[in-house]
């Protein structure tokens, strides 16, 4: 286990990561428009931009842009999609920059034929690896760490692509759910810990018998009415082609390293992650979190949605009314007029509104599902009192973020998280609630069922489960933009 250093704690490290969610079908004629609508279903993965690669027997066609899935996807450029293999991505720009060149998937015509992949997660040794690869003459066209897998791949001496994909995966290191589109298949890959989920679906329809489908959340599974059979396990790879499906280890597994923040916050309620119910781990940590820091309150209050389902547990524990008492804004878009006179909390008013009526003259319960900067707990508390509530108090459904994640997740700096560098008292004045609290450790583990230590906790303890071969790019790169690190 590594633990964080002076180097993590000061890096900027948006860089470096990777927040998305993956999709991908084998046997269906209209496997672009499935693989548009799984990529629906995982909008909340990442609204930057999103893409589809389809195989039609010839070539693989491509369409990736910046921007959401429906925007991007019109019945016109569903039909310039041809093919029944097909491969999907959504994406939070946290690897690389906002450059439509980052868009995935990444698709090449190499020595190993044509290939195109797309990527969930974060390759800690990325930067090492494109070195290497520049120093051998690779060209890279965009920043992302997902383009340098295609490189590995067609710098491989092995003959065969799955020969050659096995060869690229055993030099990554870090999070990585994988999707490969090639000619006739489809080949699917996590790294040895399990960081990100991808989950394994079927879908039996008229003319299309077991059509395969991947994804990186069940919740697809269930708008394409296709059966859950199991995830992809940790370290193996699956090849979906001619010749049906075989299943197999490309390395040993490692200790499980799942992440925990998938149950917390990322995954959708209705999704099954890790072989587990979401909505029942958040069920459970607004239970327990109630068991543990309940205080007198006439209301429970999510901060919706994140905050939704563990508020239902808490009111339902503490025997209270649970009212939706914020109403969330869905159609805000990521450009829009700023205001000509300056409007106090003009970002929290766009998203939320309170309802006068259900906070007035009320002790509050306010459930959110974490607190990394704190300065948006403080504007909705805010907004919350000037509502009327006589007094509010934050549970928050996990432990304090500590600590950056280096597997995929968008958190700050550790100088940017505000539990890292305040106690919840001091906490609790900033944000200007009555009471700060935030579950325990071993309320966490109990909420996911993790008796065996299968998570990953890294952001709330700073002990990382893999070591950082690129620390010393990280520096480099620190210098450069000015950043001291000892």
């Amino acid at each position: 286990m590594l633990e964080t250093s002076g180097v993590l704690d000061k890096f900027p490290l948006d860089k470096f990561k990777d927040e998305c969610g993956v999709v991908a079908i084998h046997g269906h004629s209209e496997a672009a428009k499935l693989a548009y609508y799984s990529l629906y279903t995982l909008q909340h993965r990442g609204q930057e931009c999103a893409g589809v690669s389809t195989w039609d027997g010839k070539t693989i066609h491509t369409t990736k842009k910046n921007g959401v899935v429906s925007d991007i996807f019109t019945p016109e450029v569903i039909k310039g999609l041809p093919g029944s293999l097909a491969i999907g991505h959504t994406r939070y720009s946290t690897s690389g920059d906002k450059d439509e060149m980052n868009a995935q998937p990444f698709s090449v015509h190499c020595n190993k034929g044509l290939i195109a992949v797309a990527h969930n997660g974060n390759i800690t040794n990325a930067a090492e690896l494109r070195k290497h690869l520049e120093d051998k003459g690779s060209i890279f066209q965009a920043s992302s760490d997902t383009e340098v897998i295609l490189h590995l791949v067609a710098h491989s001496t092995e003959k065969t692509l799955k020969d050659a994909l096995r060869d690229a995966l055993l030099q990554l290191e870090g999070a990585f759910s994988l999707v490969f589109l090639a000619a006739d298949r489809i080949i699917v890959a996590r790294d040895p810990h399990g960081f990100r989920p991808l989950a394994m679906g079927n879908l039996k329809v008229p003319g299309h018998p077991d059509a395969t489908v991947f994804a990186s959340e069940t919740c697809a599974f269930d708008f394409l009415d296709a059966t859950y059979l199991n995830d992809v396990q940790p370290g193996e790879m699956v090849v979906v082609g001619p010749e049906g499906i075989t299943r197999e280890r490309y390395t040993p597994e490692k200790p499980r390293a799942q992440c925990v923040f998938e149950h917390v916050y990322f995954a959708r309620p209705d999704s099954m992650v890790f072989g587990r119910p979401v909505q029942t781990s958040r069920e459970k940590m607004g239970r327990l979190l109630a068991q543990e820091s309940h205080v007198p309150a006439d209301i429970v209050v999510p901060v919706p949605d994140s905050g939704n389902t563990a508020a239902l547990g808490y009111a339902a524990e503490a025997n209270l009314p649970y009212r939706q008492a914020l109403i969330r804004n869905h159609y805000v878009g990521r450009t829009f007029i700023e205001p000509s006179q300056a409007i106090r909390d003009f970002g929290v008013k766009l998203k939320l509104n309170p309802i006068r009526s259900l906070l007035e003259g009320k002790r509050v319960i306010l459930v959110d599902d974490s607190i990394v900067r704190g300065t948006t707990s403080e504007k909705i508390v805010r907004m919350v009192r000037r509502a009327g509530a006589t007094e509010v108090h934050l549970r928050i459904s996990c432990p304090p973020t500590v600590s950056p994640c280096f597997y995929g997740v968008d958190t700050p700096s550790k100088r940017e998280l505000i539990a890292a560098n305040k106690n919840t008292e001091e906490i609790r004045k900033f944000i200007g609630a009555d009471s700060v609290a935030y579950l325990s450790m071993p309320g966490l583990t109990r909420a996911v069922s993790d008796e065996v230590g299968e998570y990953c906790y890294a952001c709330y303890t700073g002990n990382y489960p893999t070591d950082f071969v690129n620390i010393e790019q990280l520096v480099k790169a620190g210098k450069k933009a000015g950043i001291e690190t000892p």
